[in-house]
């Protein structure tokens, strides 16, 4: 009879203990936002599967209304969590360092300081694309004044790109639109390139190349040397199997891309949101194949914006190291 109490009493303890635990989780979430969203890009680019389908993955896994949001790139996404427009966004380290030095096109003289890193995305490989039948398999084979596609207006491809080609003595007349919609142009003659800066593959050229031949250009090493000299990227190799149109590996150059979320939100939130997301790269895979350079290790690639406090919390915690001029006072 004492040893059937004994339990009971056990029993009725540990019961009250996971309600209490239940009870405490349920307030930590009392700051939490109802809803959240992902600033991602143009329909049609890697941003817009990757942003969408993690914001999908989070919404799941905490039980939270999310979801991505269309919109100019990674220079807007920038502006978007800075003024707490979105919750979250997709961004390059390019446009992260003119904003945190206050050089935004779209906010000259304003420091976005309230923009904070969460995880490593992918490198975002800038490469080329135009149609067998034009001809162009080079880029010193891109004719001048040739109509050139460059993405959204103050995209990562739209703010570097045109440089890029000036510096490699390219003459071109500039074009904007969304990918799906420059693909269509490519395909309908209206345009003659694309300059892609998106990770790969590249919805808009798969769908492409299904449909028609297609070139996909590589830098020669020249080429290469010469905008690792001038801008801030890194070389890259675009591998073959990334297209069937590719027979080997390309030569690129690339820039990396990091998730961000304004530095006001919850800690606990973000510790979550940055839980799911390192916890579960089988998933974030399925969202996007790039998605397999979303690693933890790879956080070293950010060197400009601070870590969210709830992101450190976690990389913290599993023992991966951040600076402390990346933590926020």
């Amino acid at each position: 009879m004492r040893l059937l109490s004994t339990k009971l009493l056990a029993s009725t303890l540990a019961g009250s203990l996971l309600v209490a635990a239940s009870a405490s989780a349920q307030s930590d979430r009392s700051d939490w936002p109802e809803s959240f969203t992902v600033g991602t890009a143009s329909q049609g680019g890697t941003y817009y599967v990757y942003g969408s389908g993690w914001a999908n993955l989070i919404a799941d896994e905490l039980g939270i209304s999310g979801g991505g949001e269309v919109t100019g790139g990674p220079t807007q996404n920038l502006a978007l969590v800075h003024g707490g427009d979105v919750a979250f966004g997709l961004t390059t380290m390019g446009p992260a360092a003119d904003a945190v030095k206050g050089e935004s096109p779209l906010a000259p003289g304003v420091a976005m300081d309230n923009v904070c890193a969460l995880f490593p995305m992918y490198e975002t490989p800038f490469s080329i694309a135009a149609l067998a039948d034009s001809g162009i398999e080079s880029i010193s084979d891109i004719p001048d004044g040739a109509s050139i596609g460059f993405g959204p207006a103050a995209s990562t491809s739209d703010t570097y790109f045109p440089a890029i080609l000036e510096t490699l003595g390219v003459e071109f007349d500039r074009r904007n639109g969304g990918w799906s919609d420059l693909g269509g142009q490519l395909q309908d003659g209206l345009i003659d390139v694309i300059a892609f800066a998106a990770g790969i593959p590249i919805p808009a050229i798969s769908q492409l190349e299904v449909q028609t031949d297609v070139n996909i250009i590589e830098f020669t090493e020249e080429e290469q040397a010469k905008v690792l000299e001038e801008f801030p990227v890194s070389a890259f190799s675009i591998p073959a199997s990334t297209y069937q149109t590719l027979e080997e590996d390309a030569r690129a150059v690339s820039m990396w891309n990091f998730a961000i979320a304004g530095c006001d939100l919850p800690k606990d939130f973000v510790y979550e949101v940055t839980k799911v997301t390192m916890e579960n790269n089988d998933k974030m895979r399925n969202v996007h194949r790039s998605a397999e350079t979303t690693v933890p290790e790879n956080i070293k690639y950010n060197t400009v914006l601070p870590f969210h406090p709830g992101a450190v919390r976690w990389y913290e915690e599993n023992g991966y190291e951040i600076p402390d001029e990346l933590k926020l006072d």
